[in-house]
């Protein structure tokens, strides 16, 4: 299949690699760039909590202090880069924010959580764990910048018609592309694709422009967003 992929750097390479070993052709147009935000760390914390390996990548050698911690990830992608970045001890739900959520407070059920977060986040976990007596801080280390324009060459490829389809990450980047393609006057050749989405909640935004060749992950992992294009 000849694909449009358009989440950031370096998590885009990577995933074309993978795509491509599998036979596919990749169009990589990230829609953002992620930049590394300066944050207090301090304080007494039980555990680390992190939703992206965005976060993991964004503390860097400076917060070596808090490797030591037990550290929760909602997936194994998050939890990789979590190992990468020095954390030692770490639990993967495998999962969406309830699996994290369960994951936590079965296990640090009296805890206080360090939350290592992006600027802009999808769910609420500090709700989540505080109905469940579990008290945490949200810490922003990282933000996505949004492009303000569509990269030439997804134009281009939507005008021209040499796409089969688009794999969505986050409902932030799929209503991103919506406004962009649509910006950039191919808004219908995009909506056309067939569109490929982690979650239910990333296919939102697709599903209100018109969207109908939309299919979702089992799972919100990227091993199942793969099991849709076989």
């Amino acid at each position: 299949m000849r694909l449009l992929l358009t989440r950031p750097e370096p998590e885009a390479t990577r995933t074309a690699q993978a795509l491509r070993a599998r036979g596919h052709t990749v169009l990589v147009a990230p829609l953002m760039r992620v930049e590394r935000l300066e944050a207090d760390l301090s304080g007494a914390f039980d555990a680390v909590v992190m939703t992206s390996a965005n976060a993991a990548r964004a503390i860097g050698p400076a917060s070596a202090k808090l490797h030591a911690l037990p550290a929760f990830t909602v997936g194994h992608r998050t939890a990789e880069a979590a190992r990468e970045a020095g954390f030692r001890q770490i639990d993967s739900a495998e999962g969406a924010l309830a699996d994290l959520v369960a994951l936590i407070a079965g296990r640090m059920p009296k805890a206080r959580i360090l939350y290592l977060a992006g600027e802009d986040r999808a769910g609420d976990l500090a709700a989540e764990l505080g109905s469940r007596g579990i008290g945490m801080e949200t810490r922003v280390v990282y933000r996505a910048a949004a492009a303000a324009v569509l990269p030439a060459e997804a134009v281009h490829a939507l005008r021209a018609g040499p796409l089969d389809g688009v794999l969505h990450y986050s409902r932030r980047s799929a209503a991103l592309l919506l406004q962009l393609a649509g910006a950039a006057d191919c808004l219908q050749a995009m909506v056309g694709l067939a569109h490929y989405c982690l979650s239910e909640e990333v296919a939102v935004p697709l599903r209100g422009a018109g969207a109908s060749r939309i299919s979702v992950a089992v799972r919100p992992d990227e091993a199942a967003l793969f099991g849709l294009l076989s």
